[in-house]
């Protein structure tokens, strides 16, 4: 399974458009976006929301049970 990390890389790939015109569009700093899709820096959970609503994306909690 794909991390959060790498989903949200794929969606502002697909996106159609920009580092800087997302960025400005979501109101969060383009250098932070550019870093983030350089895999340079992780992204803080409030960023990453408003990526994923901005996105069409649900971010959603998983618990993973260990097998027994």
């Amino acid at each position: 399974m794909k991390t959060l990390s790498s989903q949200l890389r794929d969606a502002i790939r697909n996106c159609g458009m920009s580092h800087r015109e997302l960025a400005a569009n979501v109101d969060i700093s383009d250098a932070i976006l550019s870093r983030f899709m350089r895999a340079e820096r992780s992204m803080n959970l409030e960023t990453a929301e408003k990526l994923c609503a901005y996105l069409g994306l649900e971010l959603r909690e998983v618990v993973k049970r260990g097998r027994k």
